[in-house]
């Protein structure tokens, strides 16, 4: 995957959505082809493409109207309907109506120190090569002035950052019982709205109630009070908080760091509420990556990004699997890979990446957005 930088400045949802239409046209055009075709091949109809995305759109505006006028503006400037573009921001909801869950995904450990101190973060992000030749690094500024860093792909509205308030959040696509094709709020638009409005957890639970989502996400989010900003009480300085936000079209839970403040998460429910209605399949590894997660999280504190990568392989190094290759045997569409390993510095106010997997990461490192 190679990866674009773009950097607004443009504070007016329709201003931006223009921008990055304009400027990356012809890759939004490309993932929106790949998209639709992926969904053919998944056993979606066209007609319920269309359907589940236009009431993905119309639950959008109704709840970040914002969002909706981006993604409208993105396709203007693109040159193609702005449904294709709502299509990709509507993914996952979209691929909830597909008869068989996801084989694979993602791989979160996000470490919140008990004794304070900034946390320390690391995710993979799994997902099809044939879909995503390209990414996108966006930084924004939100019409509050939010300062806001990010990776996603062309069309969707967000999957890893931080703001400048001093929080980050990761991605996992969860599945459930009951995840439907009635199009609700698209979850990578909820993530992206965390990100613009939220400076604490208990800020981003608040927002993911607001939603009413028709596809399961988890988000992990993380803030750190760290005596950057002017209006932080002394209390608050040098304090990190953490949660893993599962949500489902049944209700949403909150789950908690461990007592050595870690937290973990891969791609089924961890909440016993809501884990009996949660759906995954074996080779989607998700039990044996967070065992994984769970066997090697010692290791990885107090490291550097490239030291904690190495340390989230473990001793097995590039087999680790937590390093997603993609099997040249199975259909395209079918095809998993490791496609991005990322890490969040807050104090920094930088997103720290690596196309590929987490021995690629620990061997070249990662740059910072």
């Amino acid at each position: 995957m190679k990866l674009h930088i773009l950097r607004s400045t443009a504070t007016d949802p329709r201003e931006r959505g223009h921008e990055i239409g304009t400027l990356c046209g012809e890759r939004v055009r490309d993932v929106g082809a790949r998209y639709l075709e992926h969904f053919a091949l998944s056993g979606i109809p066209d007609a319920t493409v269309r359907e589940i995305t236009a009431r993905s759109h119309d639950a959008l505006r109704d709840w970040y109207p914002a969002l909706a006028e981006e993604s409208d503006a993105i396709a203007g400037a693109a040159g193609v309907e702005a449904w294709r573009v709502a299509a990709v921001g509507a993914r996952t909801e979209i691929l909830a109506a597909a008869s068989a869950p996801s084989k694979g995904e993602c791989t979160t450990a996000v470490y919140a120190p008990p004794a304070g101190g900034p946390p320390e973060t690391i995710q993979t992000w799994d997902w099809h090569d044939s879909l995503t030749p390209d990414g996108l690094l966006l930084s924004l500024v939100t019409g509050a002035g939010r300062r806001v860093k990010l990776f996603t792909e062309f069309g969707t509205a967000a999957k890893i950052g931080l703001n400048d308030a001093g929080l980050g959040l990761h991605f996992n696509i969860l599945r459930h019982r009951s995840d439907s094709s009635a199009g609700g709020v698209p979850v990578h638009a909820v993530a992206r709205r965390v990100l613009e409005e939220a400076t604490t957890v208990a800020e981003a639970r608040d927002i993911v109630a607001s939603a009413e989502v028709s596809a399961s996400t988890v988000l992990t989010v993380v803030s750190y009070r760290g005596g950057r900003a002017e209006d932080r009480a002394e209390e608050d300085t040098d304090r990190t908080e953490a949660a893993s936000i599962e949500m489902s079209p049944s209700g949403t839970a909150v789950l908690e760091p461990g007592a050595d403040g870690w937290l973990l998460h891969t791609n089924h429910f961890l909440d016993a509420g809501l884990a009996g209605g949660g759906i995954t399949v074996p080779e989607s590894v998700s039990v044996e990556r967070y065992a994984h997660a769970l066997a090697v999280r010692g290791g990885m504190t107090g490291r550097s990004a490239p030291e904690r990568a190495a340390a989230f392989c473990g001793a097995e190094g590039a087999d680790a699997v937590v390093c997603v290759r993609a099997d040249p045997a199975e259909p395209r569409h079918e095809q998993w890979g490791t496609l991005l390993t990322a890490a969040l510095d807050l104090p920094g106010f930088a997103l720290a990446y690596r196309a590929g997997t987490p021995d690629t990461a620990a061997r070249e490192g990662l740059d910072l957005f």
